[in-house]
């Protein structure tokens, strides 16, 4: 057993003996370090006899080490100050934490609250009536919300019901169903010079309503201060049918922005003006434009997703909106179940800035839309005195039908487009896709019954919805096939035609 004991005595006094041979090492060159005395020792026993340059040196040498020492007590200093602060227990004030804890709770409900007000896209009555729901909210933890809800008999959509009482009794007017789409293009060119001093070409003008009978989107885009917005305004003048203004925010992000939404304690449906309109289309054989201007201010395919999927349903029966989950007895005639049907007779127009301020417009947008580019502003010209138009949504659906009837796009065009279609994969790995097929069939005979060319129809079909797309490759691996490109064009469709698409590809090519 004593041997035992000596050895643990012994082995252990080994480590011991190394750790603290440690700590005498560290503290022992501490206090060297700083042994002022000897410091003195060493300079005054090694003075005599010096010159003026090696007490020069001698001073030197010790500022030197004074500001090493200084230097190393200003770091162990700071590290324990941290330490300190580290391990230091902060001190609690409860209720100084319960009173931050019931601020955080009424800023997220007035941020709540101010979100909601943001969306509210109502005024007037509706206004009134919306404010009077937030009065109620608050009251009603007080016991005194109850006036602020919906009455009994009262119908949740106020302005949609307004509509409903409007036409209760409405007799359509008499429509002008003889005239044609050339017609119709010319009359407004003088219109708009004549009585809004808006002058347009006459092309543009044709791109609109040849636009208009291959989809319910049109997108104007280009420079600031074209006339984009005006165009879709005067167009509503012209049918005497003021267009709806809808001016997009950056704060856009879904489907409420364009319908509205429904105060779960109100209990009233909060439409905008865009729903309005769209209910009142129901009623009637007018055509409506709404202007979603500056479109791309904020991401489109976020605010207008919804209306893109359902308008691109082959069958209209099925342009159909949630607005609520189910139906009430005094809702609107035209909403069944809370499921209210989108109108034929309203188009979208919306205008587009490509600046650092707005948001690409994706391909998803731009294939099921028809982009128009005003670039240039009218030239003022002597227009006769022109009158408004009292035309009906079907007399010009039924003029669209006729043209693609009249001036159906042959088969040997056809043929050319699924060409150079081929030769478009081969070399830029891009395919036109059946959508684009399908508009170029139903566009270019209405532009045709406008007053325009064939070729030249095609031709803006082809930049502005296929070209278009070489925007999103590398340029600069394609640019040695442009040239072959635009002989192939001249190859297809003659060399004095598809001017259009050439000077965009030639563009395209100077950008590298």
């Amino acid at each position: 057993m004593d041997n035992m004991l000596n050895f643990i005595k012994a082995f252990l006094g080994v480590l011991w003996g190394g750790v603290s041979q440690i700590f005498v090492g560290i503290f022992g060159g501490i206090f060297q370090m700083f042994n002022f005395p000897a410091y003195y020792d060493a300079f005054w026993v090694n003075a005599n006899g010096w010159g003026a340059g090696e007490w020069i040196l001698a001073i030197l040498i010790a500022i030197v080490v004074v500001a090493i020492l200084a230097a190393l007590v200003w770091v162990i200093v700071w590290f324990a100050i941290r330490l300190v602060k580290r391990f230091k227990k902060p001190v609690i004030n409860q209720d100084l934490l319960d009173e931050i804890h019931n601020l955080k709770k009424q800023i997220l409900k007035v941020t709540q609250e101010k979100d909601r007000i943001l969306r509210m896209k109502v005024t007037g009555a509706e206004g009134d009536a919306f404010l009077e729901g937030l009065e109620g909210e608050e009251g009603e933890e007080e016991g005194q919300g109850e006036d602020s809800k919906l009455k009994e008999g009262e119908s949740r959509f106020f302005k949609l019901t307004e509509v409903d009482q409007v036409y209760e009794n409405y007799t359509p007017p008499e429509y002008d169903n003889e005239i044609t789409l050339e017609q119709i293009c010319d009359r407004f060119r003088n219109f708009a010079a004549s009585r809004l001093r808006l002058y347009y070409e006459p092309r543009i003008i044709r791109l609109f309503w040849a636009g208009m009978s291959t989809t319910r989107l049109l997108i104007l885009q280009g420079i600031s201060g074209t006339g984009k917005t005006s165009l879709a305004y005067a167009t509503g003048q012209f049918l005497d049918n003021p267009a709806t203004i809808a001016s997009v925010q950056p704060s856009w992000r879904d489907r409420t922005e364009l319908f509205g939404y429904f105060n779960e304690f109100t209990k009233r449906f909060n439409e905008t003006e865009v729903l309005k309109k769209m209910y009142e289309a129901t009623w009637n054989e007018n055509i409506y434009i709404t202007v979603l201007d500056e479109m791309n201010i904020a991401r489109v395919e976020y605010y207008f997703a919804e209306m893109l999927s359902i308008l691109e349903m082959p069958s209209r029966d099925n342009w159909i909106v949630d607005l609520v989950p189910s139906g009430w007895p005094n809702d609107p005639k035209h909403v069944v179940k809370g499921r209210f049907t989108l109108p034929q007779n309203m188009w979208f127009v919306g205008t587009a800035n490509n600046d650092d301020s707005t948001f690409a417009i994706s391909d998803k947008v731009y294939d099921r839309a028809i982009p128009i580019n005003i670039n240039t502003k009218g030239v003022p010209f002597d227009a006769p005195d022109t009158d408004k138009l009292y035309i009906s949504f079907k007399h010009v659906e039924g003029m669209f039908k006729k043209a693609q009837e009249e001036h159906k796009v042959s088969q040997e065009v056809i043929d050319k487009i699924n060409t150079l279609d081929d030769y478009v994969i081969e070399h830029f790995r891009l395919a036109f896709g059946n959508r684009i097929v399908k508009q170029l069939k139903e566009f270019v005979p209405s532009y045709v019954a406008c007053g325009g060319t064939e070729i030249d129809g095609i031709d803006y079909v082809l930049c502005n919805k296929i070209l278009r797309k070489f925007e999103s490759l590398n340029l600069g691996f394609i640019r040695d096939e442009i040239d072959g490109l635009c002989d192939y064009l001249s190859e297809l469709f003659g060399e004095e035609n598809m001017g259009e698409s050439k000077e965009y590809l030639q563009r395209l090519k100077k950008l590298f």
